[in-house]
């Protein structure tokens, strides 16, 4: 029978024999890191840890040198300043904690560490793994409490939030501190007023009523100042923008209701409802707030990039040393080492070793991608199986993670036009609102002077229209949430509105329906008086300056390229220069107007065609099934390529597109797009190249794969980050989803509304069932939004 460890449960391997005791007897232990741990905590008088807790504890792993090294670097001030805060003489860290399995664990860590002189509070998070501690810096350094949580095997580092959490932790407080106000005072309020309930039936003293009234004036006003108060301040901002935003009927039903009470209290004349305003305030401050949290889950996925970037690097040091540095501070041309399962800190290039790295966090690809030497690798991505040297060739806001997030932002910072024009129905929906309620008011008062006030406030706020406002902005933050997650980055607003109205597709060839994986299959030499050795050097200086895929099939040639001056890269033709004061050029074989060939470059000397270049490339493995989605999907397929050769004309029939162009000039594309939009066309252009880029501002949709040419990738709507032809079709299916989930939420608000105001006029729903209708359509709204993460 296999004996447990008495630590960490796992079975104790064959052979091995260590014990601790406990209560008088041995215990047997796994390993050695097993033992120091238990060791530790039964010395601590912890070891009441092991009756309570419920789950087993974590393998315990040695510290090496390495890691230790790492963890006297979280001991710096220019590193502490990203995740350690100032309160007075103490400092405040937030650790992520590895281990944690059940309250046990959060007792244990509790009380290890306050046990440690200078630590003067400790809050663990059993849900999240993580632990708030408050600490004298001058008593004791933070690498020791990391280490002597590691004693009582926990692993722990630095938790790293960006701004954009730290604010909405802080809403989130500040939502729990106002609905606690609001639910106490709402309890006590309500005593009182069960009491003049019951005093009106058993007659109750005219001064025992008036005591009561002010005690419940005197609970409340927290209540309607402090949790109600961020509904008015809404209201007013709303009002001096001259804008009616959803907040300012609740305004006028809570504050309205509040002032009556008080000149009904100070007056001694009709009646008090500081109860029933009260429970209105805490129930809509309770749908709000999970309101929130799900509009949090909705968002968190584009909120959590940031914190993929570690906060510390290993910079190589002239002398050869390495130094534990904070990653904010790397600069251009630092090297930086990077050992297997670390997170590369910034973007840079790969100049020695080789590995495989994890690039799922930007691509949606979970293959692991190799790298060699000369390679790119990005900041965020993780290093799989190589110890790596790279040399920083970005940092900052200039990465591509914080490229990402910025364009991410962007994306949802701006407004589609159907946001914009739901925003201007619900603000008229406000105002009539608000003259509707105003009629209610003196129809009742006519009918029924005493329910008149009441019903006013039932038709406001059962009619706020939340649901309609929520309706676009959430779905559309999911959908750009779940498209990032998969490697599809939305850089305008528009995308998803346009992308279910396409009627036509366009692509590029080269670099787009094909690899762009160029290789020389054969030269024809035109001009006998050149060597194909010189021609080949030729080609090669000239083809460095270019950015096209064909350029790599010469650069990754073994000759030695000539010297050239003057170098110029025409768009759309090629690359010229000069070459011993003579005019050399590479490019389309028709750029001087005098050679006609279907080689895919042409080498001239003098203007003349020296060299006919023939190349060989890939059509992509997910280009046929693109193809034949998007056709039956009712779009047409359309090939736009530069290339000359007879290869455009051999694509176009093996993948069956509808049309066919060669020898295109980003004119040519132009000005065919333009033609088909003349046509009320809705078009989307993918590409890749240099020569795509004109396109793409003529397309009403543009569309770039991440291998292509940074200008591309810069014009275009939608970047393609892992450069896979299939993202396409997940583009298209999450807009349509999209669309039928906005469809639904606009179709339940306007129900919603639409049913509820005839009932609320009529008097038959009473304020708190306005409020729970109110609070219901907007969180079935946002759940109907939540769908979209899961695509």
């Amino acid at each position: 029978m296999t004996t447990s460890c008495f630590h960490c449960l796992e079975p104790v391997p064959p052979g091995f024999s260590a014990h601790v005791k406990f209560e008088g007897q041995p215990q047997p232990v796994c390993c050695t890191g097993c033992q120091a741990v238990a060791e530790t905590i039964l010395a601590q008088g912890m070891s009441d840890y092991y009756k309570f807790r419920t789950d087993s504890a974590g393998k315990v792993e040695e510290l090496v040198p390495e890691q230790l090294k790492e963890l006297l670097s979280y001991d710096n001030a220019e590193i502490q300043q990203d995740f350690v805060s100032q309160q007075g003489e103490l400092q405040e860290v937030l650790l992520s904690v590895e281990g944690i399995s059940c309250a046990a664990c959060a007792w244990l860590i509790e009380k290890q560490l306050l046990g440690l002189k200078g630590v003067a509070r400790v809050d663990v998070n059993t849900s999240t793994h993580r632990a708030m501690i408050l600490w004298h810096p001058q008593q004791y350094k933070l690498s020791e409490i990391i280490k002597s949580l590691h004693q009582i095997g926990y692993k722990a580092y630095p938790f790293q939030a960006d701004d954009e959490a730290a604010q909405k932790q802080t809403v989130a407080k500040a939502y729990l501190r106002r609905l606690g106000v609001a639910g106490l005072m709402t309890m006590q309020v309500m005593m009182f007023a069960f009491a003049m309930y019951f005093g009106m039936f058993s007659g109750m003293e005219d001064n025992f009523e008036q005591y009561f009234r002010w005690i419940s004036l005197f609970l409340a006003s927290p209540v309607i100042l402090y949790s109600a108060m961020p509904f008015l301040t809404n209201a007013i901002k709303g009002l001096k923008a001259k804008q009616l935003n959803m907040d300012l009927p609740v305004s006028l039903a809570i504050f309205g209701a509040y002032a009556a009470s008080c000149y009904a209290t100070v007056m001694s004349v009709g009646e008090v409802y500081f109860e029933s305003i009260c429970m209105f305030t805490f129930l809509l401050l309770l749908g709000k707030y999970l309101e929130f949290r799900a509009r949090l889950k909705a968002s968190e996925f584009t909120a959590n990039l940031q914190k993929l970037l570690p906060l510390t690097a290993r910079k190589l040091l002239p002398n050869g040393e390495q130094k534990i540095v904070a990653a904010k501070s790397l600069q251009l041309s630092d090297q930086i080492m990077i050992k297997p399962g670390e997170t590369i800190p910034a973007d840079g290039v790969l100049i020695s070793g080789s590995t495989t790295v994890d690039e799922s966090m930007m691509t949606g690809e979970h293959l692991p991608v190799k790298k060699y030497q000369t390679h790119q690798v990005y900041a965020g991505t993780i290093n799989h199986d190589g110890v790596i040297t790279i040399e920083i060739n970005k940092v900052g806001q200039n990465t591509l993670l914080n490229q990402i997030i910025k364009l991410q932002h962007n994306a949802l910072t701006k407004r589609p036009k159907i946001v914009e024009v739901t925003d201007k129905v619900a603000q008229w929906f406000v105002a009539c609102l608000l003259i509707f309620a105003s009629i209610t008011a003196v129809a009742w008062y006519q009918i029924d002077p005493p329910h008149a006030f009441w019903v006013t406030i039932s038709v406001l706020v059962a009619t706020c229209p939340c649901a309609l406002s929520l309706a676009i902005p959430t779905a559309l933050t999911c959908a750009v949430a779940t498209l990032t997650r998969k490697g599809i980055l939305i850089k305008e607003s528009h995308v998803l509105e346009t992308v279910p109205k396409l009627t036509r597709m366009a692509f590029d060839k080269t670099g787009t329906l094909t690899e762009g994986r160029f290789s020389i299959e054969s030269i024809s030499i035109l001009d006998k008086s050149w060597q194909e050795s010189d021609v080949m050097a030729l080609a090669v200086a000239l083809e460095r300056y270019s950015e096209h895929p064909i350029a790599k099939a010469f650069t990754e040639q073994l000759v030695s390229p000539r010297q050239l001056s003057d170098v110029e890269v025409v768009t759309g033709s090629g690359v010229k220069a000069l070459f011993n004061q003579q005019p050399v050029a590479i490019g389309k074989s028709a750029w001087f107007g005098n050679h006609s060939s279907f080689a895919q470059a042409t080498l001239f000397v003098d203007g003349q065609p020296v060299a006919d270049f023939y190349l060989a490339d890939k059509v992509r493995h997910s280009a046929p099934e693109i193809i034949h989605y998007a056709q039956g999907q009712g779009l047409s397929c359309h090939l736009l390529s530069g290339d000359s050769s007879n290869a455009v004309k051999d694509l176009a029939l093996e993948l069956g597109l509808d049309t066919y162009k060669n020898a295109c000039s980003p004119q040519d594309k132009q000005r065919q797009v333009e033609s088909w939009s003349a046509q009320q066309h809705i078009v989307g252009m993918v590409g890749d190249g240099v020569n795509d880029s004109p396109v793409f501002n003529s397309a009403h949709l543009s569309i770039a794969m991440e291998t292509g040419a940074d200008i591309s990738k810069n014009t275009a709507d939608v970047v393609l980050l892992n450069s896979d032809l299939k993202s396409l079709q997940t583009l298209h299916q999450v807009a349509k989803k999209t669309k039928t989930v906005i469809k639904q939420n606009l179709t339940l608000s306007l129900c919603y509304n639409g049913s509820i105001l005839p009932l609320a006029a009529m008097g038959l729903v009473p304020p708190w069932v306005a409020v729970i209708g109110m609070s219901a359509s907007s969180i079935l709204v946002i759940t109907n939004s939540l769908r979209l993460l899961k695509l």
